[in-house]
């Protein structure tokens, strides 16, 4: 919650650093881009400190660089210094608090149920953006994004001793001890998994998603703000969006076991299409009336592709070596991500407004969606 919530606070100082500072809305993207990128490529070296040293130290340490980032960035007047802070640290702490510590740690409390707790973790995505966003756009407003920096930094500083000393991780990191290691699938490697429809398949729903929803996501209140809505109401509206999408990730494993997961998908993709589409429909008329019908439609589907991808990849690649398999999947959608977050910013420079940006976003969901209806295996997986 912390970790990826606090990452999504960067929509709000958008808009500020682009008026103070006068870089380029690509430059500024740019910086959400490695990020993104930082985020996935250090996974791997995330899970081996998590096994070498415990959820402990890494989970303080990721507070700590998260603290430490937002600390300097109130005091930055380069664009590397920006790059370096909120690029690299905010990427690296979030990683440290992200699915891959948690993974492991569900891991060994949950077997058969594992896909449902997986969509629970991915729910705290959405509960940190609704909390942290619309609170950081306060501060914003009320202090300016300097001392906004500043005080989440010494915020999260504060909290990472307590973080150390004062959460039972041995407790947590002990695990039930009650199930059994799951036998299917233990022949896998990642040289077998490469050679595999549903590995490739997998890696095309996760890049699309990303890269589709990045390339708008990270504008969204600089979005709504152009269109006319105060800078509060955008961040509050963000923020919804985000408890929208934590709800449904929540319960997306359920609804695939229930109605299946290519049916899930799709009407998921679908939905953020509509969501794209209200996006485009505001361009031309903005009204209050388009926002609160895009909130909800947009919102509820807006994670769920996530924790199917997750679930999937873990039961079909079951065995020793899965966490390396999913390691490379998941890499996907940081690739995607990082590449959708710069190219959105960069049709806006070129263009001066977000309907290219928009189109291409479209164009990627629908890709997402194929691999679910071409691949066989993915095409009747139950």
């Amino acid at each position: 919650m912390f970790g990826r919530g606090l990452g999504d606070t960067y929509a709000v100082f958008l808009l500020p650093l682009e008026r103070d500072l006068g870089w380029s809305r690509s430059e500024l993207t740019s910086v959400y881009s490695i990020y993104l990128l930082v985020n996935g490529c250090t996974a791997p070296f995330v899970g081996l400190l998590f096994d070498r040293l415990g959820p402990r130290w890494v989970y303080g340490a990721g507070m700590a660089s998260l603290g430490a980032a937002m600390l300097l960035a109130g005091g930055l007047t380069q664009l590397w210094q920006f790059y370096l802070f909120i690029g690299v640290l905010v990427g690296i702490g979030v990683s440290l608090n992200g699915m891959v510590p948690a993974s492991a740690l569900l891991a060994r409390w949950y077997r058969e149920r594992l896909s449902t707790a997986i969509g629970i973790a991915y729910s705290a995505f959405g509960v940190g953006t609704v909390l942290f966003v619309p609170l950081v756009q306060f501060l914003v407003g009320e202090h300016g994004w300097r001392a906004s920096y500043r005080i989440l930094g010494w915020t999260l500083i504060a909290l990472a001793p307590l973080v150390v000393l004062a959460i039972p991780w041995k407790t947590f990191a002990a695990g039930g001890g009650r199930h059994e290691a799951q036998k299917a699938g233990e022949g896998w490697t990642l040289a077998a998994a490469a050679r595999s429809p549903v590995f490739w398949g997998l890696i095309q729903v996760f890049f699309c998603t990303a890269a589709g929803m990045f390339s708008i996501v990270v504008q969204l209140v600089a979005f709504f703000v152009e269109a006319g809505f105060s800078p509060l109401a955008a961040a509050t509206a963000f923020g919804i969006v985000g408890l929208f999408s934590a709800t449904s990730v929540m319960g997306s494993g359920l609804v695939a076991e229930r109605f299946g997961y290519r049916q899930t998908v799709t009407a998921s993709i679908a939905g953020t299409v509509t969501g794209m589409a209200l996006l485009i429909a505001l361009t031309l008329a903005p009204s209050g009336f388009l926002l609160a019908l895009f909130v909800p439609v947009f919102g509820f589907c807006m994670g769920v592709r996530g924790p199917i991808v997750s679930s999937v990849s873990a039961r079909y690649f079951a065995g020793p070596r899965v966490a390396t398999i999913y390691g490379v999947v998941y890499a996907s959608n940081a690739v995607g991500a990082a590449l959708g977050a710069f190219a959105g910013g960069l049709l806006h420079d070129l263009t001066g407004g977000y309907r290219a940006g928009l189109g291409m976003a479209i164009v990627l969901m629908l890709l997402a969606a194929m691999p679910f209806w071409i691949v066989p295996t993915l095409r009747n997986y139950r």
